[in-house]
């Protein structure tokens, strides 16, 4: 049997507590990341209708944790923030923030994310109020400049060629294209349809939900993006793309028609039948890193990709 979770520490300040009529909820899990400008960004045009929620999903660094609670209580924003005790993962964390919200809709954002217009949530708030949507993703991006650190540029690239889409683009296939940063979601959605908390570690627990969804509710998209900064080392997303197998396998188990419909799958399937390619996973582990830094860009994506479609290609086994 097991135990049960230790109580969260939240903390709410005068302006939280005061401010009432609340449409919109900003959502923003963090885990050992520092949202603190990310705070300050929004709380610079902050509607009236809007409040913000934090939650810390359990991050070990107390500096952060006692530096957050002093902005937050000394903030004049309504600003809530929920410490948890251990990190339980993603979809928890966004369940947990749900269940703090107070508005209508709520807005989820990743805390290393920054809006790219300053009317940004002005622009949700007009979205609410004309369209009345279920479930609308806003887009994002990513740092262009071409100075950018080595070890990040793969990242850059990566999602500049595969999530970095216009609206009219994600729009073709709604459900794919949905990412729980920069996603607007009406209450009533998320009370019928929540996360999966069985999916554990990074990736593919915003697609699933989506996928869900979609079967009652509208996914829209619009042109409202906010910029990734938390670009990743190249070592990070090896590590990371790997780690991601089990819930891919997991995300195709439950919704195969739409899995057959993604490239992530065609390349799995396409690797399932080639011998022996396991061999070569530490081939494009390295190219994918270069450490050495005289590749091409395009090479290392690509190696990237192959290293991806691999492991997903051992879980479906």
């Amino acid at each position: 049997m097991n135990a049960p979770l230790p109580t969260p520490d939240i903390i709410t300040n005068t302006a939280w507590q005061q401010r009432a009529g609340i449409t919109l909820s900003v959502l923003i899990p963090f885990y050992n990341d520092d949202p603190q400008t990310l705070l300050h960004q929004l709380g610079r045009n902050l509607p009236a209708q809007c409040e913000i929620i934090f939650y810390n999903d359990g991050s070990d660094d107390p500096l952060l944790r006692k530096n957050m609670s002093t902005a937050v209580s000394g903030l004049s924003l309504p600003v809530q923030l929920i410490n948890g005790a251990v990190n339980r993962g993603r979809s928890a964390a966004r369940n947990a923030l749900i269940k703090a919200a107070r508005g209508q809709w709520v807005l989820f954002l990743d805390a290393d994310m920054m809006p790219e217009d300053e009317n940004f949530l002005q622009n949700w708030c007009d979205c609410i109020a004309q369209q009345n949507p279920a479930i609308v993703f806003g887009g994002f991006s990513v740092e262009t400049i071409e100075s950018i650190e080595p070890a990040l540029a793969l990242h850059q690239a990566f999602s500049q060629s595969s999530d970095c889409l216009p609206a009219q683009v994600r729009a073709v296939n709604p459900a794919k294209h949905v990412c729980t940063s920069n996603l607007l979601v009406r209450r009533d959605v998320l009370h019928d349809c929540p996360f999966d908390n069985g999916f554990s570690g990074w990736g593919w627990e915003d697609v699933e939900w989506a996928a869900r969804a979609s079967k009652t509710w509208s996914v829209s998209h619009i042109d409202n993006p906010a910029r990734h900064l938390g670009l990743e080392s190249a070592d990070t997303l090896v590590r990371r793309f790997k780690q991601s197998a089990p819930n891919y396998a997991r995300f195709v188990q439950q919704h195969p028609a739409l899995a057959q419909t993604l490239p992530s799958w065609k390349a799995a399937q396409m690797i399932r039948k080639i011998p022996g390619v396991s061999v070569f996973l530490p081939v494009f582990a390295v190219i994918a890193r270069d450490k050495v830094g005289v590749l091409p860009l395009w090479l290392r994506v690509l190696a990237l990709k192959l290293w991806r479609s691999c492991w997903y290609a051992q879980a479906l086994s």
